[in-house]
């Protein structure tokens, strides 16, 4: 078996025409454009990566977009402050803190100010809550991602055994409450689970832990669908997954390539969150 690539750009390129066609609506139909406000604090190189990408795409779909860039050396405080300011500035619908933040500053207190409602990130406590209670909420960008490309190749998670390998409350957490809510049955593992015999069960393995090829090919189920949400670069340049790609694509049916897996789907699913944010505020 030779599996199926699922081609991330592909999708997220759809995703964007859609958010596009439904920004012109909201601007023809009720005056609305929605705002984007990020927030990047000092030069982190991947950081700067990541927040023209998400400036590029939010200018592709119609969208306004903000880039507040403040040296390293801001206080608490002062960030707080400019996070109340994006939160009552009605023109912007979305706020993104660009992680990670100077060691100095408490994240989670700056995630946390951000107002639920403008939270494009998902990461919010509320949201998160919301997630786990199965109301409606922003949802984390990556495994909000994961879904629309299952949907994408025709994967329906109910009654099927997902296994989601790292914990973390960006990625493991709520894409493993994402896939309960689709009545799959979900194993989340993490260091000291028995990594060969809980792949070896996954009908779905999403697999985002940071660690290269951590994932053996000979672990994957025959037939499985393999989300490797892991980038990773290598001694010798090269960007790997979390999952060894060629020997799980000998088993799996279909498989995400790194790069261009899951990465498109994150920024595509931050620009839906904001348009939903301009569509609530809206009304």
């Amino acid at each position: 078996m030779t599996a199926q690539l699922i081609d991330g750009k592909a999708v997220a390129a759809r995703v964007r025409a859609e958010i596009k066609e439904e920004v012109a609506r909201l601007k023809a139909e009720r005056g609305i454009t929605p705002g984007l406000a990020v927030v990047r604090v000092g030069e982190d190189p991947a950081s700067k990566i990541y927040v023209t990408g998400k400036k590029k795409a939010a200018e592709e779909v119609g969208f306004n977009s903000w880039e507040h860039h403040p040296d390293e050396t801001i206080t608490q405080q002062e960030l707080l402050a400019l996070v109340h300011r994006l939160n009552e500035d009605p023109a912007v619908h979305g706020i993104l803190v660009q992680l990670p933040l100077p060691k100095h500053i408490d994240a989670d207190a700056i995630i946390s100010a951000v107002k639920p409602e403008k939270d494009a990130d998902g990461f919010h406590p509320m949201n998160a809550g919301n997630l786990l209670l199965g109301r409606p909420a922003t949802r984390a960008c990556t495994p909000y991602g994961v879904m629309r490309l299952l949907e994408e190749v025709g994967c329906n998670p109910a009654g099927k055994r997902a296994v989601v390998v790292g914990r973390s409350n960006i990625v493991g957490k709520p894409q493993a409450l994402m896939l309960l809510q689709k009545d799959a049955t979900v194993t989340v593992c993490h260091r000291k689970s028995d990594l060969p015999a809980e792949v070896a069960q996954a009908d779905i393995l999403v697999v985002a832990v940071g660690v290269p090829e951590l994932v053996k090919g000979a672990w994957i189920k025959p037939g499985a669908v393999v989300i490797d949400v892991g980038m990773n670069r290598k001694a010798d340049g090269k960007l790997v997954g979390d999952v060894e790609f060629a020997a799980a694509a000998e088993r799996a049916s279909f498989i995400t390539p790194v790069p261009g897996g899951v990465g498109p789907m994150t920024i595509a699913m931050l620009m839906k969150n904001t348009l939903e944010a301009a569509q609530r505020a809206g009304k």
